[in-house]
Parts: C-alpha cells; structure tokens; sequence
C-alpha cells in the first residue's frame, strides 16, 4: 500500500480536476441508480393503471436521467484520463531530471534499455491505475453500496440471498490480485531486459554485421520477447479466470433471485415492478462485478510498476551538492590531489594516497597500462565521481564544497570516445553554449582545424550527423568534440587518450588543435602513445592505482623505470629509423609528431 500511497499524493497534486472527477462519479451512481427505480415505477404504474400519459411521462424522465449520466459519465473518462496524463507527465519529466543528476557510479550500474523501460512502460502502468483505479474504482464503490442500499429497500432477505457467495468472489478476487502482482512485476523486469537487448543491437549493428551474429541476437532477442509474451499471458488468463467466476456468481444469483422473487411476487409480498427493480439493480451491479478483475489488474500493475520506478527515485546520488554550495567563479587552475583514494563499492582500492599537484597552465601527462587509474583520477576532478580518501582542490577551494555546475564550467573534457549527437554540426559544437554566435562556432572549429572540412560539406554548418556521429570518421568527430570544448573557454583542460584511435596523419591534425587549445590552460593528458606527452610540464606513470614516477620526459628517460622501458619499446626504434631514413625532415616536433608543415594542407582539405 506504501507505493499505491505515494501515487495518490503525486495525485493529490491536482486538486481540482480531482474534486470534479469524483463529483462526476457521484453524478454517475446517482443517475443511474435512479434508472431502475424509475423503470420498475414504469411497470407498475402499466399494470395498475394503464395510464398512458403517466407511462410517457415516466419513459421521458428515464431519458433524461440517462442523459445526465451521460453527461457525468464523459466528465469521469475525460477528467480520468485527463489527470492520468498529467501525472504521467509529472513522473516521466521527474525521472528524467533525477538520472541527470545522478552521477557515473550510478548509470555504470544500470541498463540503458531498463531505464527506457521504466521511463515508458512503468509510467505508462501508473497512468492506467489513475483512470482505472483511483476514479473508477471509488465509482465501483459507491455503485456496489448504493445499489445494496437499493436492493435492501426493496427486500432485505432478497438482498441477503444475493451477498451469499460474495465471500468466495472476494477470496477468488484477492488471490487473482497477488498473482496479477508477481506476474506483473516480472513481465515489467522482462520488458526492462528486452528494451536492453534491442538498444544493444541497434546501437552495435556495425559489430554485429562484421561479425555476422544476426541469428545470435535474433535467438537473444526471441528468447526475451518470449519472456515478456509469457508472463503478459499468464497475467490475462488469471484476469480473465477471475472475470469469469464473478461472471457466473452474478448470473447465478440472477436466477437465483428471479426464482425467489417470482414466489414473492406470486404471493403478494412484492411487486412486479419492485422484482424488475431487484432485477435491473442486479444488472446495474454486474458492471462493477466485470470491471473488478480490470481494476485489480491496474492495482497489480500499479504496485509493480511503482516498485520499479520509484526505486530508482529513491535512489540517491553517490556524488551529492552541498547544501550550502558556493558558486566557483573563473580559476586559474591551480589543483593539488591530497592523498586521495577512491574503492568502487567494496572492490580492491583503485586509487591509493595519490598526491599530485597541477600548477596554472601546466600539462599534465598521465601514462601507464590500462586499469592503472588514469582515467578514474581526472574524473574525480569534475566529480563525476567523488573521492573515497584524501580531497581534491582546485585554487585552494576543495571541489566538495562548490556547486556541481560552477565546478563543471570551469573543466572542459575531451573523451576517447566521442558522443555526437543526432542533429546539426552547428548544435553539436554549441551543446555547451546553446546561445553562442555562428562567430564563435566558426572560431571554435577553426582552433579544432574542422571548419574547412565543415565548409565542403553541402549544408555546412546545418549538415546533420548520423546517430552518434556516425557519418563522420574518427578524426573528425574528435575534431568536433574539441570544437565543443574550445567554445566553453575552460581553465582546465582534461584529454582523455584523444587520439589512440587513428591514424598517424589524423592523429597529427588532431595534436595541432590540441595544441591551441592547451595554450594558457591547465590540462590533464591521458596517453598510451609516449609520442603525445614528451613536452608535458610533468609525466606522471601510473600503476596499480599509485604514483611509480614522476618528472619531465628526460628525467624520466635518465632514471630506471617502466617509463625508461616503455620509451625503448615505442619511440626510441621509431626515432632512429625515421632519423637514419629522412634526415632532418623526420624530425618530430613538439608533440612527438611529424612537422606540421607536412600535412597542413590535407587539414585545410579537410581530411580525417
């Protein structure tokens, strides 16, 4: 009842539509309560006096009657639904808001596909419930005690026969609800599995095509849709097994009272008209009678779908603001790592006692194998997760005490795998600044050595990408994210591994927009290549979560160590062989590469 209460407050929210919906529904039981009356007065007054005014008279009244129910009844299903939807609406935007503020720890945990799931079919269950279950169940209420009302006026011992297999229709209907709500709960959780599935598939078709895997995810996905089927039909046999019991107790006592009513009539203790009452009243009942399996379905859903949604409601963030958060203004990025530690859960520590200090405009190369902590330690820096040990401050001011947004303005982040999305060139470069000038876009992709290449493009500027990017190469997707980042202007600069991924000219072009935008900035660097660091202010060498090294590219070439043998086995047989081959024109420039001059102009033709 717990999550069945929480739907009602968010409910409550509406108080007026509300009010008026179950107005409506006592304009519904009344009106048609009135109907039978009327309809068995219409008989007697046939039999008793044949007058036929008085019978036309009646059979408009009946009309009326009807017709003001009709009017309610539209009221209650417009207003239902109505409230229905704007509930829906509430939670869909509630959720949404809540997984925006949830941080990396959280979405590694959960399923993409689930959390579609709960965003749609889970909201679309507590929609249902709203017009099935708060309003005309209260209708369904009110119909069963006024209609009982009615039938002990008339009789009370045919009102008593009628109640007596009520107690077995309502073990029949509890038993059906508890089951509704185990199936349900596990057709909402298969659903969650299948959405998974096929936003897998669409997402990887590229690896599934090159791997010709069709029947496997086809078996997988069958596998799943068989699970949803299945469960789904359980959850309609149990509703329609329950429909047909309380359908066959009404029919049943149907006979039954037209049987003992017949000897009443026959005997003189009731009318005629009064039995078509009886009759009529039990008809009216059989409404909420067919209905009922219909709203302890919606109840059931509602539990089930409720529990699914709301847990992840409640679920709090592990990187959480400060209530009294203060706003960071522009730094210089001056930022010390202070014997900082971070354990995912109750895993082996990832990060341990890491100091490290990040003076204004350095770079700062991180290097090391995979797993040795690079990428977890720049992400504590924006908070995408929080330290377990130690702190981190960034202009003195430790990170935990200022708001997320202020901290996040002054970080700027270009990731190994670039996340375009499904519109304009334009809005992917302005994602972070929706108000920014074509001026600024344009300057921004110049820096990223991209607006050539945009210009040749035939919409330019307006050229839409595929999803995620997928109509351009790596390269220029990389391009376009730093692009991104340069238009936010940020003091610190986070690269993480940008350019692992392609060839050697790109990878040359890529450096030359890095370049730029590490100019006056303090940067972090996330290489596997030594070719990308050996300027860096500081390489720090990573392993196991520690600190083994630190100091520039020579004092480290100087000392024994894994930075010593790593450069043996990467640049120095290349440097040696580029040197022997090409002579000065081999020479790497700044960053490790080829000169720039060399393929300046394939950037300016705007290859990857």
């Amino acid at each position: 009842m717990r999550i069945i209460w929480r739907i009602v407050k968010k409910t409550a929210k509406y108080k007026g539509p509300l009010a008026l919906a179950y107005l409506a529904v006592v304009g519904v039981t009344l009106f048609s309560l009135l109907v039978p009356r009327m309809l068995g007065s219409a008989i007697d007054t046939v039999i008793q006096s044949g007058d036929r005014g008085q019978l036309v008279m009646l059979a408009v009244g009946i009309l009326a009657v009807s017709m003001a129910r009709g009017v309610f009844a539209f009221g209650q299903q417009y207003l239902g639904e109505a409230i229905g939807q704007w509930v829906a609406y509430d939670l869909r935007n509630e959720f949404y808001d809540h997984l925006q503020r949830m941080s990396f720890a959280f979405h590694d945990k959960e399923q993409t596909g689930n959390l579609m799931s709960k965003a749609t079919a889970d909201v679309e269950g507590i929609r249902m419930f709203i017009q099935a279950g708060l309003i005309r169940a209260v209708h369904m209420v009110f119909l069963v005690v006024g209609v009982g009302a009615a039938m002990a006026m008339l009789n009370w011992r045919l009102a008593l026969m009628s109640l007596l297999f009520a107690p077995f229709v309502v073990w029949s209907t509890g038993r059906t609800m508890l089951k509704l709500r185990r199936e349900w709960l596990t057709v909402q959780n298969e659903l969650g599995h299948m959405t998974t599935v096929l936003q897998e598939n669409l997402s990887g078709q590229r690896v599934v095509k090159a791997f010709a895997a069709e029947e496997h995810e086809r078996q997988r996905f069958n596998y799943r849709a068989k699970q949803v089927t299945d469960h789904s039909y359980r959850a309609v046999v149990y509703q329609a097994a329950n429909t047909s019991i309380v359908t066959i107790y009404h029919l049943g006592v149907t006979v039954f009272i037209l049987w003992a009513g017949g000897r009443l009539v026959i005997s003189g203790e009731l009318t005629a008209g009064g039995l078509a009452q009886f009759i009529f009243y039990l008809g009216l009942l059989a409404q909420p009678i067919r209905m009922a399996s219909f709203v302890i379905n919606s109840f059931s859903r509602a539990v089930s779908s409720g529990q699914r949604l709301f847990s992840t409601l409640d679920a709090a963030s592990p990187v959480k603001e400060k209530p009294d958060a203060i706003g960071l203004p522009r730094v210089k990025g001056h930022i010390q790592f202070e014997n900082v530690s971070f354990t995912y859960d109750t895993l082996a520590p990832v990060l341990k006692n890491i100091t490290l200090e990040a003076k204004p405009t350095q770079v700062i190369a991180l290097v090391g194998a995979p797993g040795s902590g690079k990428s977890t330690l720049v992400h504590l820096l924006p908070r995408f997760y929080d330290a377990t040990g130690g702190r981190i401050t960034l202009d003195g001011i430790d990170v935990r005490d200022v708001t997320l947004a202020s901290l996040r303005a002054n970080i700027g982040t270009v990731q190994q795998d670039v996340f375009l999305f499904t519109t304009t060139i334009r809005e992917n470069i302005a994602y972070g600044k929706v108000d920014a000038t074509q001026e600024e876009i344009e300057q921004a992709a110049r820096i990223a050595y991209l607006h050539d290449f945009i210009l040749t493009l035939p919409d330019g500027y307006d050229t839409w990408v595929g999803e995620r990017g997928i109509t351009l190469s790596g390269g220029q997707r990389q391009r376009l994210a730093i692009a991104r980042t340069v238009l936010l202007d940020p003091p610190i600069l986070i690269l993480d591994d940008s350019t692992s991924s392609v060839d050697t000219e790109t990878e040359h072009i890529i450096r030359l927009a890095l370049a730029e935008v590490m100019k006056g900035r303090t940067t972090f660097v996330i290489a596997h290549r030594l070719s990308t660091v050996k300027n860096a202010d500081l390489i720090v060498v990573m392993k196991d979560g520690e600190i083994v090294q630190q100091g520039t590219h020579q004092e480290l070439l100087s000392t024994p160590g894994p930075y010593a043998e790593v450069y043996e086995l990467q640049l120095h047989p290349q440097e040696a062989v580029l040197a022997a081959g090409h002579g000065g024109h081999a020479a790497f420039g700044g960053n490790g590469a080829m000169a720039g001059a060399e393929v300046q102009p394939m950037a300016k033709r705007g290859q990857p």
